[in-house]
């Protein structure tokens, strides 16, 4: 049933039901059919689950295999190793994970609601998980709306629906039918729904849905149904499966060869699987979740909640930032920013609803007390404003209660001079703003006279006025002077502003006819915003510099929209904004090109929300979703990233989200963003060590068999150069201090693979240089003994592994130009493999594992000669990119 278009008798019938409400025991019998009225709460998952969900990945499936050859191969120890490190791997990820769970938890509001029901012709209080079906409840201000109901009496009840539909301001609510088929939820002004908020009069509704059959319950329904995978999720998962196929080819290759070559099939099984492990960097999965946890608690300090480990450095792939205006880019606080009153413009300065502020006329601060007018629109403002503000010192902010139109106009009243007015004035008549005649009427007893003040829409006002009042004397309102308002009007509209118009009566009766209203004066107009967050503009403009763009997606008017969007930076003109009609009229192709430039998406639907996200993935784009209210809550389950509000979010918008903005401050995203862009450069410093290296042992193997040569190294070693070197080595990597000019507008894209063109050069240049100076050492001791070989060849490959650490510091400066104090992780970690690999050369039970023998000094310096050459020939390198640039 199209509840909106039915008379209330027909609904009554329908839903068997009446003007006293339903009978307990029949309520009781439909609760027990229909189940409580509430959104079933999200699975939290267990401390088991979490920590097992750290192994759902390619990457550990082959490091678990590889353990498990090892482990039949009777390499215990090598084993044992491997199953370590992926469970320290996993405790990490669960520790981090579990953190954010309870964080998230903590946020959550847990006090119970309840709802006033008529029941038996009997007004009773019960817990809104118990209203149902066909329900009698009864509105008033400051309460929620405990489910989804069609009105039948409305006394001046305005509703906040910020929260499901995107508008800003509360919408007035009637009680009769409204004749439409098709109707939007924004306007369904006789419907009132969950989760939503009276702010101003009362009102009686019959309930006809709860639970997951409300709107909002539809909502979280859909976000249920939605999920995306993270963009790091997605880029190891493919670097995983070319790793299987790298290490699967070389394995068949080298094994063929050393076979071709009369090596034994076991020893070549040894050294392949062996290899294979060195190939596979083991230290990836605990580097990836210690520099995503680094990242994740440097962003706890800027109030950033990550609930998934990889969400932040998703972030720093995103080139596209789509944010909701209300409560994102706005404070969701209406402020009365301009006043025309007596042929001048007044700006009004001023925070929010602070009662503090100047009043300035052609750039200079003016004393209301000399300006008649100026008292006159303040009286007016006071007089027709039930609103209430409050200061509350718990979180140091201005509150109201009551509509915030109406706090706005109070605030100005305060201003002006208008705060302790009411002791002097006696209200004796009101006619509250209604859904038909667009204005607010009052009159108060005020010098010896009746006062008559109405505020409302302009085009109304103007029909209404008959005179107009300029430098202190009325005249008669002539059609050029009626003109000229409309013009100042449309001017003020033009801009964004909220406008009312307000006139006066200064002497009438105790009461007032809306049928015949008594002559009326216009006396200007009231031109309010919802002001832009402080930090808004400048986070723009960052993003903008970082090389991402923002678009604003909201359900405000056009006009509305592309005026906050041009004061944030967001948009310069019309032609870059898309409407809700527009993404219902357009096909795709045609929305695809309108998409590569428009920046404003005004008056759209929850649905359409979804749609926007959907075509820039299909175009190619990384897209993180900023928003609060229940109507983002798809948008943020299906972008690439969801950041959620803390403060003002519905909990429905922060169980979709990635992120959670604990203060709801929008430039700590730019933060987040350099922050997520810092852990993919440090990624793929490690990911470039650990395969530069891994390539080396590769090729010397390789290189060792075409020329004839015996292996220059034994699985053990190989094992001990993965574990302890690399070990050591790739998690001081993690560490490496933010590089400069992350956010500089040149950052690129990741590559699907992480590793971009230059990467890849620079891991095949290194490993040559690895293996060619391994062969070549190895090949001078030979004659010496294959023991002392294989410990020369052993050490060679450690000490180009300390020099090679170094050089993926930094793709393009000098490792000289760098301060080596900013990591002294590195540096600590450089010391101690040098002091580990002097302890598997000299003491006697490492000697009998890795099968080393003793170095003389001429074999270090010969050694450390030969592996800092990896060091200047990647300067030289840098040196000639940099004038080939």
């Amino acid at each position: 049933m199209r509840y909106w278009q039915e008379e209330v008798s027909i609904i009554f019938g329908e839903l068997r039901t009446g003007e006293e409400g339903l009978m307990g025991a029949e309520a009781a019998l439909r609760l027990g059919r229909s189940g409580p009225n509430a959104l079933p709460a999200g699975k939290v998952p267990g401390i088991f689950y979490i920590f097992f969900s750290q192994f759902f990945s390619p990457l550990i499936y082959i490091l678990m295999l590889a353990a498990a050859v090892v482990f039949y191969m009777g390499e215990v120890t090598d084993a044992a190793i491997i199953f370590l490190v992926l469970i320290f791997n996993a405790a990490v990820g669960t520790v981090q994970e579990g953190r954010a769970q309870n964080t998230l938890l903590a946020l959550k509001n847990f006090v119970q609601g309840s709802a006033t029901v008529l029941r038996e012709g009997k007004i009773i209080i019960i817990p809104d998980t118990e209203v149902v079906q066909g329900d009698i409840i009864l509105l008033q201000e400051g309460e929620k709306v405990p489910a989804d109901a069609r009105l039948c009496d409305a006394h001046s009840l305005r509703v906040d629906e910020s929260m499901l539909t995107g508008e800003s301001l509360p919408l007035r609510k009637i009680s009769g039918p409204i004749g439409k088929d098709d109707l939007p939820i924004q306007d369904r002004h006789n419907i009132v729904f969950k989760g939503t908020s009276v702010v101003g009069g009362s009102g009686k509704a019959i309930v006809v849905e709860t639970g997951l059959n409300t709107e909002i319950g539809k909502i979280s329904r859909e976000v249920a149904s939605l999920s995306e995978d993270l963009p790091l999720k997605k880029n190891i998962d493919l670097l995983s499966g070319a790793i299987i196929k790298t290490v699967l080819a070389i394995s068949l290759v080298l094994l063929a060869l050393g076979l071709f070559k009369g090596e034994s099939l076991s020893h070549m099984f040894a050294t392949v699987v062996s290899l294979s492990v060195s190939v596979i960097p083991e230290g990836l999965p605990i580097v990836i979740t210690l520099v995503l946890a680094t990242g994740v608690w440097r962003m706890s300090k800027k109030s950033v909640l990550v609930k998934k480990l990889q969400a932040v450095e998703g972030l720093g792939q995103a080139n596209i930032i789509a944010v909701d205006k209300t409560g994102t880019l706005t404070k969701n606080e209406m402020m009365l920013s301009k006043v025309y009153v007596g042929g001048h413009m007044y700006d009004i300065t001023g925070s929010g609803y602070e009662p503090e502020g100047e009043i300035i006329l052609n750039g200079d601060s003016v004393d209301p007390l000399n300006h008649e007018d100026l008292l006159l629109a303040g009286r007016v403002a006071f007089f027709c404003s039930n609103a209430n503000t409050m200061y509350v010192e718990e979180t140091k902010q201005w509150k109201i209660s009551g509509d915030p139109t109406e706090a706005a106009l109070g605030v100005f009243a305060k201003k002006v001079g208008f705060k302790d007015f009411e002791k002097e004035t006696e209200k004796i008549f009101e006619l509250p703003f209604d859904y038909t005649n667009k204005y607010h009427l009052t009159i108060h007893k005020f010098e010896d006279k009746n006062f008559l003040t109405l505020v409302g829409a302009p085009e109304k006002v103007l029909r209404l006025a008959e005179f107009s009042r300029a430098d202190g004397a009325s005249s008669r309102l002539s059609a050029e002077v009626k003109k000229d308002l409309e013009s100042v009007f449309e001017s003020l509209s033009a801009k964004g502003y909220r406008v009312l118009a307000f006139a006066a009566n200064f002497s009438v009766g105790k009461s007032a006819e809306i049928e015949n209203l008594p002559p009326l004066t216009f006396l200007g107009f009231f031109a309010i915003r919802d002001p832009l967050r402080q930090e808004a503009k400048e986070a723009v403009l960052q993003a903008r510099k970082a090389g991402i763009r923002v678009i604003m997606i909201t359900g405000d008017h056009k006009i509305t929209a592309i005026t906050i969007a041009r004061e944030a930076g967001i948009a310069q003109s019309h032609d870059e904004v898309i409407t809700g009609a527009e993404l219902d009229s357009l096909s795709q192709s045609e929305l695809e090109t309108r998409f590569a430039k428009a920046n404003v998406f005004a008056r759209v639907t929850p649905e359409q929300k979804l749609k926007i996200i959907e075509i820039f993935k299909h175009m190619g784009d990384v897209i993180a979703m900023t928003g609060d209210g229940v109507n983002d809550a798809p948008s943020l389950a299906a972008a690439d990233l969801g950041i959620s509000m803390g403060k003002i979010g519905t909990e429905v918008a922060k169980e979709a989200s990635d992120l959670v903005l604990l203060d709801d401050n929008f430039g700590n995203i730019i933060s987040a963003v350099e922050e997520g862009r810092n852990i993919y450069k440090t990624i793929k410093k490690v990911i470039l060590y650990l395969f530069s290296t891994g390539a080396g042992e590769v090729l010397a193997i390789a290189g060792s068999i075409a020329f004839g040569l015996p292996l220059p190294v034994l699985p053990a070693q190989i094992i001990w150069l993965n574990f302890v070197t690399d070990g050591f080595l790739d998690v001081s990597l993690a560490m490496e201090p933010k590089e400069e000019g992350l956010l500089d507008g040149n950052f690129k894209k990741p590559h699907k693979y992480i590793l971009d063109r230059l990467s890849v050069g620079r891991m095949i240049f290194m490993g040559i240089i690895i293996a060619a100076g391994t062969i070549w050492t190895f090949s001078q001791y030979l004659d010496q003994g294959m023991a002392k070989a294989l410990t020369v060849s052993l050490t060679t490959l450690a000490v180009f592994q300390w020099f090679n650490a170094w050089n993926c510091k930094n793709e393009r400066s000098s490792v000289f130009a760098l301060n080596p104090l900013k990591n002294l992780y590195l540096i600590g970690a450089t010391l101690l493999i040098i002091s580990l690999q002097i302890f598997a050369v000299y003491n006697p039970f490492m000697q009998k594992y890795l099968h080393t023998v003793p170095l003389e000094t001429y074999d270090w310096l010969l050694i450390i000669a030969v592996a800092s050459s990896i060091l200047f020939l990647e300067e030289f390198r840098k040196l000639i990119w940099k004038f080939a640039k």
